[in-house]
């Protein structure tokens, strides 16, 4: 079942064509590095810059916003206790990676 909260959240979160784009192009990376980045393939993103396939729309998923946001972050990827962090675009500097304090459980959760 679908928390209505969390829905109404995504929908008012929606990421445009030209927001997907303007984000692309602030970070000075090409389509084929944003598909490297994201995990995706070059069709993919233009399919997102695009807004459309075959003529039916292209949402842009909640997962590659926020992989989007953690990209303009300098967060390259995250195995649940470490983050590796630096350049977005290749030969920029060093990989970090980074231990998570606390590890992943919210405050408010019951340890295991």
């Amino acid at each position: 079942m679908t928390d209505l909260k969390t829905k109404e959240i995504d929908e008012a979160f929606e990421m445009s064509p030209e927001q997907f784009r303007a984000w692309r192009k602030a970070l000075g990376l090409k389509q084929k590095e944003a598909a490297d980045r994201l995990g995706l393939k070059k069709r993919m993103i233009q399919y997102y810059e695009k807004g459309n396939r075959d003529g039916k729309a292209v949402k842009i998923p909640k997962t590659v916003r926020l992989a989007c946001y953690a990209l303009s972050h300098n967060i390259l990827d995250f195995d649940g206790e470490q983050v590796s962090t630096g350049p977005v675009v290749p030969g920029e500097g060093p990989v970090v990676l980074k231990a998570i304090e606390g590890g992943m459980q919210p405050e408010s959760a019951p340890a295991e």
